[in-house]
């Protein structure tokens, strides 16, 4: 009995100080376990989520201690019933998540070493039974050294678990076990490899044979049964490769770039997966290090999970020169255990990764042929312009007034703005924009991708744009920025198309449609010789045909007709 208590006394300490450790290493990691361990779904304990972070700290560090002090023979008696009251209860955690598949990964030893709850609950029996073993021998645990110096102990793996607890919430954890650590590619993490097995799946087919029902399971093959099927029910009984990487993307708008971010060098990603909770002091660091990186020649991108009137927000009142994209907020919490977190993409390889505490070590050395240095002020200014160029637009598009007063107090906005004469208030801005927009066009020109970067460099057209009876003046100059490459081509040609439709003329790549509530419907506007508008869309970089973009314009039902000037004047 004094060796098998010995052995449970070594195995049930190192374990608890493992376990610790490891969740030591990551507590933000841990606190968001907890926090699906609170979530309605499974314990139900909404009020707790607010106190996760504080709860994982103590947990963690308790864990460590009573580890320590089982083997040091510390406290005997408390140490026992706190080792059984932690096991029964992880027991019966560990349990209803199996059994109920509430929560896939217990979380029992952090990203090190991940357990499936089932995993989990078995091993928590065999702690249990190791450490029932140690109630019983109790009296054969003997203390190691004299009772002060147990104490001096306990007290420094106390200070020494604070020092990194403090630490790692200041910067990130001191090891990285997640598989967006640095010199990981992204890309591979998000293959599966040529040969992974394959989900398997069971099928259950329900026949009707001569009257009777009868149930026949396969895997996946249809049975050879003289009978009328009645219904087939699918069951995954063993799950296939999961690649470790997935629901990464990087969208705005509804558009996918996740391929293009990926494949691009020198790429700055400010991550903040939460606009709600993120430490608003951060982006003065942030701030800095991106336009030191912009200056540098890298690119630079935020991805969150909130709305894009709260980034655009964000950007505007920390003046900051990037876009934010869309990403899972999960995944973004994987990332990094900062928010805001700092990456250094290059092709998808994650080279650096830092807390927000640690922006001053981002190393971003001059990208060698990078492109021109930017016009910081001047982006600022149209990004800025750009937000009030949809201010109200946005709230036009809502389908209710519910909706609408939801985005308009989301944007910050006044009872009174959003529900006042939007189309009006709208006007006056566009004015307000296309005065200092003509400024800069009769002084310098058109401000194109190499003085604002590429996704600014559409601000000044859409403003355009929005003032017509500026574009006669002005379209020659958007032309000559689409032939120097400072905007896509397909922007002139729709601008093109727009001033040949208010002008009252056939148009040239069929951009332009045209809808009414009358006998009219929906029509893509005349169109000079289009029997060979498709190849005139090529050349200008459109993707769709002209049949294939009149579905975008109008639905998938809409079949696209000819019609010519005549027609149009005749009514």
């Amino acid at each position: 009995m004094k060796i098998l208590v010995g052995i449970s006394r070594v195995l049930v300490g190192a374990l608890f100080i493992l376990s610790g450790l490891v969740k030591l290493n990551d507590p933000i990691g841990f606190a968001f376990k907890l926090q699906d361990y609170f979530a309605p779904d499974v314990l139900d304990l909404g009020f707790l989520v607010p106190y996760s972070l504080l709860i994982a700290i103590f947990v963690v560090i308790f864990e460590v201690l009573v580890g320590v002090a089982l083997l040091l023979g510390y406290l005997k008696k408390f140490t026992l019933w706190a080792l059984m009251l932690m096991i029964v209860f992880f027991t019966f955690l560990t349990f209803y998540s199996a059994y109920f598949n509430k929560v896939t990964d217990c979380g029992c030893f952090g990203d090190a070493i991940p357990l499936t709850p089932w995993e989990s609950f078995y091993k928590d029996i065999i702690l249990l039974v190791l450490i029932i073993i140690l109630f019983i021998g109790r009296n054969y645990i003997k203390p190691f050294f004299a009772e002060g110096t147990r104490s001096i102990i306990i007290f420094a793996t106390f200070v020494g678990c604070m020092a990194i607890t403090y630490h790692v919430l200041q910067h990130l954890p001191i090891i990285d076990f997640r598989p967006y650590k640095i010199g990981a590619n992204i890309k591979d993490g998000m293959t599966v490899p040529e040969g992974a097995p394959g989900p398997i799946y069971e099928y259950q087919w329900t026949f009707n044979i001569n009257g009777e029902e009868k149930t026949i399971v396969t895997n996946g093959e249809y049975p050879q049964v003289d009978g009328e099927l009645v219904n087939t029910e699918t069951k995954m009984i063993q799950e296939g490769y999961v690649p470790p990487i997935h629901d990464f993307t990087m969208e705005r708008n509804g558009e996918d770039f996740t391929d293009q971010f990926l494949n691009e060098e020198n790429l700055i990603v400010i991550v903040a997966y939460s606009l709600t909770n993120t430490e608003k002091d951060g982006y003065i660091s942030v701030k800095e290090i991106t336009d030191r990186a912009i200056k540098n020649g890298y690119n630079v991108i935020g991805l969150s999970a909130s709305s894009q009137e709260m980034t655009e927000s964000l950007t505007d009142t920390y003046k900051l020169n990037f876009k934010f994209y869309f990403c899972d907020e999960t995944t973004l919490k994987t990332i990094v255990r900062s928010n805001p977190g700092i990456l250094e993409l290059d092709k998808g390889t994650i080279k650096q990764k830092l807390h927000w505490n640690d922006a001053h070590k981002l190393d971003l050395p001059v990208v060698e042929n990078s492109k021109p240095k930017l016009d910081l002020s001047l982006k600022q200014r149209l990004d800025s312009i750009g937000n009030l160029d949809q201010k109200y637009r946005r709230l036009m598009q809502t389908r209710s007034l519910e909706e609408r007063k939801q985005l308009g107090e989301s944007m910050g906005l006044t009872e009174a703005e959003y529900s006042g004469d939007l189309s009006e208030m709208q006007k006056v801005l566009d004015s307000i924009n296309m005065i200092f927009v003509e400024k800069y066009f009769i002084e310098k020109g058109y401000p194109g991708k190499s003085v604002v970067g590429e996704e600014s460099s559409l601000v000044a057209w859409n403003v355009l744009q929005h003032n017509p009876d500026k574009i006669p003046i002005y379209l020659p100059l958007v032309k000559k920025a689409a032939d120097a490459g400072e905007i896509p081509k397909t922007a002139a040609a729709m601008m093109e198309d727009r001033y040949l439709m208010l002008e009252g003329k056939p148009q040239v790549y069929g951009t332009q449609g045209m809808s009414y509530d009358d006998a009219r419907g929906s029509f893509i506007w005349p169109i000079e010789k289009p029997e060979t508008v498709n190849e005139r869309r090529k050349e200008a970089g459109f993707t769709e045909t002209i049949e294939e973009y009149a579905k975008i314009l109008f639905g998938d039902d809409f079949i696209y007709e000819v019609k010519t000037m005549d027609q149009i004047n005749q009514g």
